[in-house]
């Protein structure tokens, strides 16, 4: 493992997965590519951009105060459903 960097997403735990699949950018997706491949020579395990895109929207998620607020009770379901509807 280099120490010279760390990476905000560290090395990958194992878990349990089902599949989803998704449709992004070609920006996007070589920016996945560039971030694994720095993932692989930080870490030194080879992986690939589909293997971190859960663990990085796991990471945002689990970073973002509203969503845990939610999940705590700070919303009930219909405040979201009205949050997300006056976004559209």
């Amino acid at each position: 493992m280099s120490t010279a960097r760390k990476l905000r997403l560290g090395p990958l735990p194992s878990h349990a997965s089902t599949k989803l699949t998704f449709t992004c950018p070609t920006h996007l997706r070589a920016d996945l590519d560039r971030y694994a491949a720095l993932h692989a020579r930080t870490y030194g395990e080879t992986v690939d951009a589909a293997t971190l895109i859960p663990y990085m929207l796991e990471a945002f998620m689990a970073g973002d105060r509203g969503f845990r607020r939610s999940r705590n009770g700070g919303f009930t379901q219909e405040q979201t459903s009205k949050s997300t509807n006056s976004r559209s």
